[in-house]
């Protein structure tokens, strides 16, 4: 840019050589007077002759400034800034130049321009420095600083001449100023002396500060001048006061104009005012569509009729729009005159009823805004969701056209709603359930008769799986709201899950463009830029949902994992009513003011949450005193929401992308299930503990030998397992494709406690079998008594059913019959379930078990039978050692009565395990034979003398005589046992005794023969049965 148009641009003060609209800023210098009216030659002539100080008569606001390139601030003072300046240290381009080019605001920013502007008092030379000459070198800043000092060199000399060579013009043009003033001040007033001439020298100009203020001291005006007028001179000067010499005139005129318009405005306005009425009338019927359209759009409004209101709404922008066009039209015309009365009355009527359109629509823009910002959840009753409330509203608002995007504020909106709900919602139903933990926790636990009832549901013949029938109804209770809390969480079809996938899929729509398609583009396509997302929205919005669906996975985790809570404050401090400035999450929780559970009751406060350093207080979602089958019926459950939830997720477009995301939501349902499966186990060890209460010695119809007790714990523990293996591979949600990604099988780590619990299980059964058994009964068993009725046995009656529970021996035989069963039908059988649910191999635990079961039955044998062989031994011994023992005949022919006494308990013991265990007769009475062939051992042995051939025959006859009755029951034991006994008789006779002893055998067995006829009713229990072809 050359000099020439620099100072053409800084004279006219403009930006642009070649302007094509008129400045803004010279229309404000009009308003204040820099333009002159226009005069004709004879005003001008007529001026020039008024007065020879016409010179004068312009006003100081009317004076321009001499300093080309001034500007006016916003209140229209001048000052000397320039809006641009050259380089004051001698550069080729303007300071505003050089700064456009730097990409400073400067020309829109007035402040900033002038702190790099040197006739600025706000002149800033280190940011001048900075900016302007940001690369200059030392030596251009030198040579800068020269062109500098001779600038202000010449400015300074300039100005000395200036003001001496003018000062004398300055003095007699301050003098005259004086002089004109004080003549208009005293226009009427009586003529001063004339005042003494005052000489002006240089010095006292100098010391002078303000001429004016000298001359009112009275410099220039002569003693007394200011006394006070005669008053009817007084209203004639040219002062303030006088109001500058009208106030004469102006009472009669005003008087005057009122008189006129008394008298001659009725007769003058009449007619006028009737033409104007009937003007106005016409326009009015003319424009009755008009005027009905604020009345329409109200009536919309309160309807909700939003497809009318636009309508009605574009009618009055047509109306506006058509008369604003007329105007336009008008005055585009060039014609001079004035528009008629209708087409005032028209603009009028027009901009009358589009005010109160744009009333109408600010409100409900404003009430949309609002309802659309504050997303809620439909009521019940509702027929369409929010969404499709929103999407209408988001449509409504762009179509009447809108400031800012509502299809964004409605997505930021409801992804705060989703995130504060999500909050709300899980803390409140972590305090509701914790609430119900510690009452039931503090209520008496589960008697016995209910903990048998509800074990035996899975063996009874009804049907089970209901709710009421698997435990108590406060801790069914308590299930149902852990159940609720967790679906409003994770249900994708009516928790919070589902309203994360509906606020995806429509944001998804947003971003794809699909649903913008139904989305009204508004007048004249103002809101068509509104209907496409920016990518940082997008990526705002992708974070978004990746935040909601961490929010969500944390809530569900901390559930399940975290031990139960300490802090229940949030049930004292309840919500309150709600009112516009209720928090949203009022409605978060739809039960939260409803169930009277949890409301605030002073007088019954949540109880304390004691130890009992029960299994169950480690988790806070299961019930205390709960059962492992409720359990498994609604861990089931939840783990199954939470499987369905996580696969839901993880399907989102922004999870998926998310590795991270992902894996968090697998450690969820991994978590989630180990947390289920140990409170399972816990509490199915403690179930097997309690499973005794199950037995009360009551047997089936068609297993007589056993309890229904093996039945119970059979149906109880594949109960278990079936539920375990669901809880572990989750069956429901597992065959879906995607839930691969969250949902995997479980680890081998993770089923070793399943294998230890279920090991476990057995033994802890087993023990309070062979507690129950051996425990010993109120009244002490009479052995005496033993060969008449051993225990208690007159008949069957009662052995199928209670009424022998406390006969420890039939005890003993009902144990040892549930333990064969248990090694040969029911642990095989549990073992092969085992592997079957869980794919895995038992082989060292099933050795295991087999190897307990084994020494079990060995125990209960051996202290079955353990009394009744001391006794049986004891009848021997006595009867051998006695001394009548020996016969006082050469040829014994009877038994002795030992002999009878021992059969008849065995008749005793053999009627007793036939009523009660059949399958153990057998190996009972072959073991009591054995111990009593070891009682004629030790019998025979006791003795000291020899035995002679009657002696040995008598003894030949008892062992003999026994061994015929109970052949069925010999084993290899008993025959090497019966084999030592003739072995021990043959060492304690002679060579003659044994020769005459054989001789004897034939009669010995006509003897025994005869004995066995004689006593078959007696001893016919012994006999084998014969089977039935």
């Amino acid at each position: 840019m050359t000099n020439d148009e620099h100072t053409l641009l800084n004279h006219y003060n403009i930006t642009n050589l070649y302007p094509t609209t008129w400045p803004s800023e010279k229309d404000e210098s009009d308003a204040s007077g820099d333009e002159k009216p226009t005069i004709t030659t004879a005003e001008l002539a007529h001026q020039r002759s008024k007065s020879r100080y016409s010179a004068l008569a312009r006003s100081t606001s009317d004076r321009r400034s001499l300093v080309p390139g001034t500007e006016r601030t916003g209140d229209g003072i001048e000052n000397l800034v320039q809006k641009d300046e050259p380089d004051p240290l001698g550069g080729p381009d303007s300071v505003v130049r050089i700064l456009r080019h730097r990409g400073l605001p400067v020309e829109e920013d007035q402040r900033l321009r002038n702190r790099f502007l040197l006739s600025s008092t706000t002149f800033s030379p280190t940011l001048y420095l900075s900016q302007v000459h940001s690369n200059a070198s030392t030596q251009s800043l030198l040579q800068g600083l020269e062109f500098l000092s001779k600038s202000i060199d010449q400015k300074s000399a300039s100005l000395k001449v200036l003001v001496e060579s003018n000062f004398e013009r300055f003095v007699r043009a301050k003098t005259t100023i004086d002089n004109v003033y004080a003549e208009m001040r005293n226009q009427g007033a009586e003529a001063p002396p004339t005042p003494q001439p005052r000489t002006h020298s240089r010095i006292t100009s100098k010391g002078s500060a303000h001429f004016r203020k000298s001359s009112a001291q009275g410099g220039l005006s002569p003693r007394g001048f200011d006394k006070p007028l005669p008053s009817d001179k007084k209203k004639h000067a040219l002062s303030k006061e006088s109001e500058y010499g009208v106030q004469g005139i102006k009472a009669p005129l005003v008087e005057v104009a009122v008189k006129a318009e008394e008298i001659w405005g009725p007769a003058l306005g009449g007619r006028e005012r009737e033409e104007a009425l009937r003007s106005a009338m016409t326009c009015v019927e003319k424009s009755s569509d008009i005027i009905q359209v604020d009345g329409a759009i109200a009536r919309c409004i309160k309807n909700k009729d939003y497809d009318g209101l636009i309508e009605e709404f574009r009618k009055a922008k047509r109306f506006t729009e058509a008369v604003a066009g007329a105007a336009k039209a008008h005055a585009a015309s060039n014609n001079r005159g004035s528009l008629t009365d209708s087409q005032m009355y028209q603009i009028v009527i027009t901009g009358r009823m589009w005010s109160g359109v744009q009333v109408q629509m600010d409100d409900f823009k404003r009430d949309v805004w609002r309802r659309l910002s504050s997303v809620e959840d439909p009521p019940l009753s509702s027929e369409t969701s929010g969404a499709d409330e929103s999407m209408t509203l988001i449509k409504v608002l762009l179509e009447l056209g809108v400031d800012d995007n509502p299809i964004w504020v409605w997505l930021l909106n409801t992804y705060e709603y989703l995130r504060n709900k999500i909050t709300a919602s899980f803390e409140r139903s972590r305090v509701e359930v914790e609430i119900l933990r510690r009452r039931l926790a503090n209520a008496e636990p589960p008697s016995s008769t209910s903990i048998r009832h509800h074990l035996k549901g899975p063996g009874d013949s009804a049907p089970h799986g209901a709710s009421q029938q698997l435990d108590t109804s406060p801790i069914i209770e308590l299930w149902e709201l852990v159940h609720s809390s967790i679906s409003h969480l994770l249900s994708p079809s009516s928790g919070l899950v589902g309203e994360v996938l509906e606020f995806w899929e429509k944001a998804q729509s947003f971003i794809d463009g699909t649903a913008q398609k139904l989305l009204p583009i508004g007048i004249d396509g103002q809101s068509q830029k509104y209907h496409r997302l920016s990518t940082d929205g997008v990526r705002i919005l992708q974070k978004g949902v990746v935040e909601l669906v961490e929010n969500l996975r944390e809530s569900v985790f901390a559930f399940f994992a975290d031990p139960p809570i300490d802090d229940v404050s949030m049930l004292y401090s309840p919500l309150p009513p709600t009112t516009p400035n209720t928090p949203k999450s009022a409605a978060f929780a739809p039960w939260a003011h409803q169930d009277s559970r949890f409301r605030l009751d002073a007088n019954n406060p949540p109880p304390p949450s004691h130890k009992r350093d029960e299994a169950w207080e480690a988790f806070a979602f299961w019930p205390p005193y709960a059962n492992a089958l409720s359990g498994i019926h609604y861990l089931e459950k939840l783990l199954t929401l939470v499987g369905a939830g996580a696969t839901e997720l993880a399907g989102l477009r922004p999870v998926a992308s998310s590795s991270t995301t992902q894996e968090s939501l697998k450690v969820l349902v991994g978590g989630t299930r180990e947390r289920c499966i140990n409170a399972l186990l816990a509490a199915w060890t403690r179930d097997v503990g309690l499973f005794k209460s199950v037995e009360v010695w009551d047997r089936p119809n068609d297993r007589t030998d056993l309890t229904k007790m093996p039945m119970y714990f059979l149906a109880f523990e594949s109960a278990v397992l079936s539920g375990l293996q669901k809880l572990a591979y989750i069956p429901n949600v597992a065959s879906k494709g995607i839930s691969a990604i969250v949902i995997t099988a479980p680890s081998s780590a993770m089923l070793k406690p399943v294998r230890r619990a279920f090991e476990r299980s057995l033994y802890i059964l087993l023990s309070e079998m062979v507690k129950m058994a051996m425990e010993k009964e109120s009244a002490m068993e009479d052995l005496s008594s033993l060969h008449s009725a051993p225990f208690g046995l007159t008949s069957k009656q009662g052995l199928t059913g209670k009424g022998q529970v406390e006969n420890r021996p039939i005890r003993l035989l009902l144990t040892m019959s549930n333990i064969k069963f248990f090694q040969a039908e029911l642990v095989p059988q549990l073992i092969t379930t085992f592997e079957t649910n869980f794919s895995t191999r038992l082989t060292d635990e099933s050795k295991t078990i087999k190897d307990v079961l084994i020494q079990i039955d060995e125990k209960l044998f051996g202290t079955y039978t353990k009394n009744i062989a001391e006794h049986l031994s004891s009848i021997i011994q006595t009867g051998i050692t006695s001394p009548t023992w020996v016969p006082t005949t050469d040829r014994p022919t009877e038994l002795r009565p030992y002999i009878y006494e021992a059969l008849l308990v065995l008749v005793a013991i053999h009627t007793e395990i036939l009523t009660t265990a059949p399958s153990l007769l057998h190996p009972i009475i072959s073991d009591l034979f054995e111990q009593m062939l070891q009682a004629f051992l030790s019998g025979f042995r006791t003795r000291t003398d020899r035995y002679s051939l009657a002696a040995l025959m008598q003894a030949t006859l008892d062992v003999e005589f026994v061994a015929s009755i109970l052949s069925q029951y010999t084993s290899p034991k008993a025959s090497e046992l019966q084999t030592q006994v003739y072995q021990e008789l043959d060492q304690r006779t002679d060579n003659s005794a044994r020769t005459k002893l054989q001789n004897e055998l034939p009669e010995m067995r006509a003897i025994l023969k005869r004995l066995r006829e004689g006593t078959r009713g007696e001893f016919a229990c012994f006999k084998k049965q014969r089977t039935k072809a």
